[in-house]
């Protein structure tokens, strides 16, 4: 955020990517931090926030891209395509005016130095690798419940729920991939997938909002909206298919999972 050679649109999504990676690893070690770990929590999720608007425009931006990708379903129009283009352009360019300021910069930089100094006095050391391999399993157990009963009839707010869960189990799951690399490659990059898809799907929701009645694309919506439905159903039947290989063991299973790989390399060392 503080770099002045990465333009807004870089920074802005490289922080969120940063911030959520951040709170997802802060969830896990919030139980044993106390309110430090919630407070800390709560700066993180205040700080995203604060780009909301610009994260909004340019994900209109994406899903508009990923229309493109229906299979045998034409778009709109060269003119119309470049007219929405640039409509949502204009909308994530002053969004990123009105939240990326100096001031909202230097506010940024401030509470992270802080924290970075913060962690340097965390009591984990005397953590076992139990407690962690239990935390880890109670957030990919609420993972699992979140996943909806019927996938296309979820509501959308479900499925952002499980995504939201599913981008805090797969950036925990960094921390114990080198128990097993090639294992926890595997299982980071579908746990990614997974996320993809939903956050697709998401976009595709906001970019419903910019079409809605007195919308900046309120004159495509009769074009948009069909467009919209096909490929939002097309990401969910892509995603109940990752998450029933993903989420197939259960917490109790998946603990012991953790427990053994964390054994293995112990003896073997």
């Amino acid at each position: 955020m503080t770099d002045p050679g990465l333009d807004e649109a870089t920074a802005i999504h490289d922080f969120r990517k940063g911030m959520k990676r951040w709170r997802a690893h802060l969830r896990l070690v919030e139980p044993f931090l106390g309110d430090e770990g919630r407070r800390l929590r709560n700066e993180a999720r205040d700080l995203a926030r604060l780009l909301a608007g610009a994260r909004d425009a340019r994900t209109a931006l994406d899903a508009f891209t990923d229309l493109g990708r229906l299979e045998g379903v034409p778009l709109l129009s060269a003119r119309s395509v470049a007219t929405v283009t640039a409509r949502l352009d204009e909308v994530r360019s002053h969004a990123e005016g009105v939240s990326l300021t100096a001031e909202s910069r230097a506010h940024i930089d401030g509470l992270l130095t802080a924290a970075t100094e913060g962690v340097k006095y965390w009591p984990i050391g005397g953590l076992d690798f139990r407690d962690v391999a239990g935390e880890l399993a109670g957030h990919y157990g609420r993972a699992r419940a979140a996943i909806p009963d019927d996938w296309q009839a979820a509501e959308p707010e479900t499925l952002h729920a499980l995504r939201q869960r599913v981008v805090i189990h797969r950036y925990q799951m960094e921390i114990v991939a080198p128990l097993w690399p090639r294992f926890g490659e595997f299982w980071i990059g579908e746990a990614q997938r997974l996320r993809d898809r939903l956050g697709h799907h998401q976009d595709l929701i906001i970019l419903a909002g910019f079409a809605a009645p007195h919308g900046p694309l309120s004159p495509w919506r009769s074009r948009l909206m069909p467009l919209i439905e096909a490929r939002r159903a097309e990401h969910v039947a892509v995603a109940q298919r990752l998450a029933g290989r993903l989420f197939a063991d259960s917490p109790k299973s998946f603990r012991r999972r953790l427990l053994a790989l964390w054994d293995h390399r112990v003896h073997a060392a």
